[in-house]
This record gives structure tokens, sequence and C-alpha cells, in this order.
């Protein structure tokens, strides 16, 4: 294995040397790490099983946690879709590029490798010039997990994949701190019903806007429970710190507050602004932002969980948000990453 290539595009936009080198590695077998608007992606050409082994390999990613297809033009669908009903058409005009991904019924092309076994694959058009160029240079659609250790906290920033990758990928796109900061809506039309299979920026109440029609599952508590995933994130822990995470719901401050004068050593806090104003100052602190807002949640959550990991703290005490617009998708991660979760 060669030491790392790290990328870094003028201004972190795309830039044509950059997305050039990085394509071409791409199409020779190797694994490249990009930003996306959502999380930093570890990308393989789904035409290449060598290279999607090695992904699996590196990230040590069980081989039936299904991966996503990342696409620059819709015209690349047909190596990857075998059909498309008119309400999944509509969702792709309406929200591609974007953080939502489709689950569809594949071809014969895709090879069992990349879908676990399934009959379907999940597909995306991210909203990122960068990923979206270098899509374009490589000239087959990428298959892209997030960039990061399986069941760690995804990475936000080109340091988070280094940290996990840097000694098994042939090369990194340094695209700066990505915008949204949590991994896209799965979702699966099923008749006239829109399962979400995994929440994200693409939220129930945008879908329900946009179709009028039912939109199910996606709860924050709880997925289809079934032994084969139909999308990344539904059977396995995911997300999660080294640090134990210890999630409040209700009654927040006087519980985390109590946590604290017990035993206030090796220990972080990420809640609301008041919630923090409220509590002793003597453990290390990250803020949520405003309360009723779930965006600065989202964007910094994995980075909080890896800065609290650098800090070598043993216990992260998070205060439940509202799982309601993008809360939901937040609520979905934390409880995916919590050892336990409290005031249910």
């Amino acid at each position: 294995m060669t030491a790392l290539r790290i990328l870094c595009p003028r201004e972190h936009t795309a830039t044509d040397e950059y997305i050039a080198e990085a394509a071409a590695i791409l199409r020779n077998g190797g694994l490249v790490a990009f930003p996306t608007e959502t999380v930093y992606g570890l990308g393989a050409r789904f035409d290449c099983p060598e290279a999607v082994r090695r992904l699996f390999a590196a990230k040590g990613r069980p081989a039936d946690n299904p991966l996503i297809a990342h696409i620059s033009h819709p015209k690349q669908l047909t190596e990857l879709v075998a059909e498309m009903t008119p309400l999944e058409e509509r969702l792709m005009l309406t929200f591609w590029p974007g953080p939502l991904t489709l689950v569809l019924p594949k071809t014969e092309a895709v090879p069992a490798l990349i879908t676990g076994g399934l009959a379907t694959i999940g597909v995306r058009m991210p909203a990122h010039d960068i990923a979206l160029a270098l899509i374009t240079a490589t000239g087959r659609p990428i298959v892209a997990p997030s960039a990061n250790l399986s069941g760690r906290p995804s990475p936000t920033t080109a340091k988070h994949v280094a940290q996990d990758l840097g000694e098994c990928i042939d090369a990194l796109v340094d695209g700066g701190e990505t915008r949204l900061g949590l991994e896209s809506t799965v979702v699966q039309v099923r008749g006239k019903v829109i399962y979400i299979l995994r929440p994200g920026s693409i939220t129930r109440e945008m879908l329900v806007e946009e179709t009028g029609l039912a939109v199910q599952g996606g709860t924050a508590t709880s997925e289809e429970p079934q032994d084969t995933p139909l999308a990344p994130g539904m059977k396995y822990k995911h997300y999660a710190p080294r640090a134990a995470v210890i999630v409040y719901e209700g009654q927040a401050v006087s519980d985390i507050a109590a946590e604290i004068e017990g035993d206030p050593k090796d220990l972080a806090v990420i809640a609301f602004r008041d919630t923090l104003a409220a509590l002793p100052e003597c453990v290390a602190r990250f803020t949520l932002g405003e309360r009723g807002q779930a965006d600065t949640a989202a964007k910094k959550l994995y980075a909080y969980l890896r800065e609290i990991d650098d800090l070598g703290l043993m216990r992260v005490l998070v205060e439940g948000i509202a799982p309601i617009g993008l809360g939901e998708a937040v609520m979905n991660r934390l409880y995916k990453a919590a050892t336990q979760v409290k005031g249910r």
C-alpha cells in the first residue's frame, strides 16, 4: 500500500487537475474518498468487483450491508436500474441532485456483492460539485458508503477520513466540511406508499408535501425488523464513538445535572444552549444551538462525537430533540449510537 494521496482542490471546489487524478485512480480499480453534501463517501467503481471487495475490507463492513450507488446524470440509471415508476421518477426529478436515495429494482449488470444479494439497489445523485465532477470524469457510477470504519461516526471532514482509513485507501479529495452532516434519506416506493428506510435531510414532511401520499416507516426508534437490511443503517450498530453515549429524553436538564454531580470525570455533554447554561461548567460542552432547531445537531453531531473521542473522554450525555422534521434523522442516529436511553 502506497502513502495516502490527499488532493486539496483550491477553495474546496472541483478543480480539473485533482478531479482527473482521482478519477484515474477510480477507473484503475482504486479507492477514493470524496465529499458530498451529506458526509464523505468512500468510492469505488460499481463494476469493479475487486475494488468493491477492497472497500468492504477497508471499512470492516459486513457483506450483507448494501452499498449506495452515486450517479452524476440520470442517463447512468440505465446501468443500474431495471425500471422506475412515475412516482419514483417524480421523486428523482424533485429531489435530485440532493440527499435522497431511491431503492429501485436492479439490472443484471449490478453485482450481488453491492446489494447484499438483494434484487434492489439504492441510488442517488449528490448535490456537490466535487462529487458530481468526479463521477462524470470516472465515466461510471460509483458505489460510496460513508468513508469511515464500520460502526464509527460518519466523517464530515477530510481529517475524519484520514483518521479512520488513511492506511487503507488510495486517495482523499479534501472538500472541506460537509454542508448537511447526516447521511441521505433512503426511501422505497411500495405501490402508492413511500416507505422511509433511513431518515435524513429530505424529511417525512417534505415527501408528504411534494406527493400528497402516505409516508410510512422512518421513525426515530424503529425500522423494519429483518435479517437482511434493505438499506444502510438498518441492521447494525452505527455512528458510535468509543465513548459511551447516553441519550436523555424528557426532563434532560435535571437528569444531566445529577449525572454531572455524581461523577463528572471523563464526561462530555451535548445539549441545547439553554440546557448548557443551566449546567455546571466542569465538563466538556458542545452546543446543539437553539432549542427547536435541528440544523446544528445534524451538521455537528458526528464531529462532536469524534472530538470527544480525541479528548479521551469516556462518556457523552446527549440531550434528545423532538423527532420532527430533521430531528427525526438526528434521533435515529443517536439511538443507533446509544449505549443507553433515559427518560423514555
